[in-house]
C-alpha cells in the first residue's frame, strides 16, 4: 500500500481528535485538487497496513483517538489494502470517515462495512461552495453506521469549515476543505 501522510490531531475533517491518513494514487486528476502531489504512487511511500497500524497505535497509546479520516489520493484506488487497514483501525476506533472520488454505487458493498461515513464523488472545482466536509457540492455524505447518525447529524448542523496547518519535515501541510481560490 502507499501512504503519504499520517497526521494527528486532525480536528477539521470530522468530529473530535482524529488520525488523518492520506493514501497515494488517484487516476482522476481533478482540476483544483488539494493534493495533486498524491496522484502518483511513489515507492518512498510503500508500506503495509501493519506498519501504518503500528504508527497509529503509538499515537493512541499517549493520545485520545476519537476517529480516523482517510483520504488521499483516493483510498479506494487501493481497495484490498484499505480493507486490511480498516479492520486493524477499528480496534482503536470504529469512527472512520473515508473520502473517495468513486460513487457509492460503484463500490463493493463489502468495502462499506467498516466505514462509518463515506464522502463520495469526484471534486469539481466549480462546485466548491465551502460545504462542510465536502470539497464540492456534488459530493455526498453517507452516514453508514447508524450508531453514529446523531453524532454526525449534529456535527453537520453545528460546525463550519476550518483549516488546520501542520508543520512537517519538508514544510507544512494545510488540512481541511479549502476555498477554490486557496
Amino acid at each position: 500500500m502507499y501512504i503519504a501522510r499520517i497526521l494527528y490531531p486532525v480536528e477539521v475533517l470530522g468530529p473530535g481528535k482524529r488520525v488523518g491518513i492520506w493514501f497515494c494514487g488517484c487516476p482522476r486528476r481533478c482540476k483544483g485538487c488539494s493534493n495533486p502531489e498524491l496522484w502518483e504512487f511513489q515507492e518512498r511511500y510503500r508500506t503495509s497496513p501493519q506498519t501504518i497500524f503500528g504508527l497509529v497505535r503509538e499515537i493512541a497509546e499517549d493520545n485520545p483517538v476519537e476517529g480516523f479520516t482517510i483520504t488521499g489520493g483516493d483510498p479506494m484506488y487501493q481497495p484490498e489494502e484499505l480493507q486490511g487497514l480498516l479492520l486493524l483501525l477499528k480496534g482503536i476506533s470504529d469512527d472512520i470517515i473515508v473520502y473517495t472520488g468513486y460513487h457509492k454505487q460503484e463500490l463493493d458493498p463489502d468495502m462499506l462495512v467498516n466505514i462509518s461515513v463515506l464522502i463520495d464523488g469526484e471534486y469539481i472545482e466549480e462546485l466548491n461552495d465551502n460545504s462542510l466536509l465536502r470539497g464540492s457540492s456534488n459530493q455526498k455524505i453517507y452516514i453508514l453506521d447508524e450508531s453514529k447518525k446523531a453524532k454526525y447529524e449534529n456535527y453537520l448542523q453545528t460546525e463550519t469549515n476550518k483549516i488546520q496547518n501542520f508543520i512537517v519535515a519538508d514544510g507544512f501541510v494545510s488540512v481541511g476543505i479549502h476555498r477554490p481560490d486557496f
